[in-house]
């Protein structure tokens, strides 16, 4: 008798990206004549990259969160902010354990007299203060000091929402009841004078260093790869070179990369179909349905009781 294996597989939905100098060297290796003669300046083409992530639209944008000091009654948002999803006012601050006072450091004995950061041998580097102590043996042993930064856990147990209109700088939302505010210049102006904030929102396609950042799909690169060809053509094609037969062949690929990569991104989820159905569901009892429902029940009661009297004396109704 054979033993049937069930394999549980989840798949990996998080988005992976990569960097703009990764995306021209594909680019770069399709392209290598050009790109051996110098004539692909990527500093034009950078523009073209930013210009698709614009275009695939909020989906492909890195979701984030951070938490916020208000301060008179404002809040400087992140840099990488691009598109705001919601807001709370933390409450109820608990602190886990306390942060420790004053600078703290310790020793790291160097494995093999190398750096840890740049391994760069003995005290030459200039990642942190290195010396050379010796042992008992006679042995001497680069020592490097490294600085330890104790921070304190914070819990907020409350939430509450912070109202933000759509459309910015709305002034008159701050006399409204409860908690609102609204964008202006890189700020959150608030008409709470001091709290919390907590903030999930869309981040811009950039990494720690600000280097643009693409999404990194195998169906979705094409379309990265044949915009970024189209306008180095275009380009050549405009300092006199002979392309028009080879522009011809990218815009018509580039079409077609562009409309997959479209459909992709714009295929709903489990969750968006679900909710979908449940509008249509609901839009369709709404027209069909309720129109034979009474929501007054005194007025139920009285059509019970005319269809009574009916029944008894009917010629009475004629």
């Amino acid at each position: 008798m054979t033993k049937k294996i069930l394999i549980d597989k989840t798949m990996n939905t998080q988005l992976k990206y990569r960097t703009f100098d990764e995306l021209m060297y594909e680019v770069g290796t399709d392209f290598y004549t050009y790109n051996n003669e110098n004539l692909i300046e990527p500093a034009q083409l950078i523009k073209v990259a930013q210009k698709v992530n614009y275009d695939l639209g909020l989906r492909i944008y890195m979701t984030k969160d951070k938490i916020l000091d208000i301060e008179k009654s404002k809040v400087k948002l992140p840099d990488d902010f691009f598109v705001l999803n919601y807001a709370l006012i933390c409450g109820q601050e608990q602190y886990t354990y306390p942060a420790n006072q004053g600078r703290q450091t310790e020793n790291v004995i160097l494995d093999g007299a190398l750096c840890t950061k740049c391994g760069v041998p003995d005290n030459t580097c200039q990642c942190e203060k290195t010396y050379a102590v010796e042992c008992k043996t006679g042995e001497k042993i680069f020592v490097q000091v490294v600085e330890k930064k104790k921070f304190e856990t914070k819990i907020y147990d409350t939430f509450e929402k912070l109202s933000i209109p759509g459309v910015t700088d709305r002034r008159d939302t701050l006399g409204h009841n409860g908690h609102n505010g609204y964008i202006k210049n890189g700020f959150i102006y608030t008409n709470l004078e001091k709290g919390r904030l907590y903030i999930a929102y869309e981040g811009s396609l950039e990494d720690d260093d600000g280097n643009l950042l693409v999404l990194d799909h195998p169906m979705i690169n094409e379309y990265y790869e044949y915009a970024i060809k189209q306008r180095i053509l275009e380009n050549l094609y405009i300092n006199g070179e002979d392309v028009t037969q080879k522009m011809g062949l990218i815009e018509s690929k580039l079409k077609a990369a562009r409309n997959y990569a479209l459909t992709i991104v714009n295929t709903p989820d489990f969750s968006e179909m679900k909710q979908l159905w449940e509008t249509n569901r609901k839009a369709q009892y709404q027209k069909y349905y309720d129109m034979f429902k009474s929501y007054d029940a005194y007025s139920r009661m009285d059509i019970f009781k005319h269809y009574e009297n009916y029944r008894q004396n009917p010629t009475g109704y004629l």
